[in-house]
């Protein structure tokens, strides 16, 4: 293979790395998070996920990547399960349409870590649960 060849092939792998690595976003707490469809995200976390590191990154997601207001509800659309963008096996997809998530009323949810459809909270409730420090600690 010859010098002009080798760089084509190496610029060409360069190229798609970024445009990969352009959709993707990495949260505060080192969750993933890929958008889905139009208005529908999914988070991924590292290993052992608990609750809060999904709501933290979709928080973080939400207002950085999305620019929604901190007063603006972020829904579960769809509740623990394998990642549509990954292979992974949990992901929670969030919106901040209530529509996406059978239009449950503003405000609701079970607990932190019950994942279910229609669960929601404002971005910056959600966002702060970036600042809860690892069990343990």
């Amino acid at each position: 293979m010859d010098k002009f060849s080798s760089t084509v092939l190496a610029l060409s792998a360069a190229c798609i790395v970024f445009a990969t690595s352009v959709s993707a976003f990495t949260s505060r707490d080192g969750s993933r998070v890929n958008p889905v469809s139009q208005g529908v995200f999914e988070v991924i976390p590292r290993a052992g996920g608990l609750g809060r590191n999904y709501w933290c990154a979709a928080g973080d997601y939400a207002h950085r990547a999305l620019k929604a207001s901190w007063n603006a509800p972020v829904f579960i659309s769809r509740g623990r399960g394998p990642s549509e963008t990954t292979n992974r096996r949990s992901a929670v997809q969030f919106t901040l349409e209530s529509s996406r998530a059978g239009s449950p009323s503003t405000g609701s949810f079970g607990s932190v870590n019950s994942l279910a459809v229609g669960d929601n909270m404002t971005v910056q409730n959600a966002f702060n649960f970036c600042n809860m420090l690892p069990a343990g600690f």
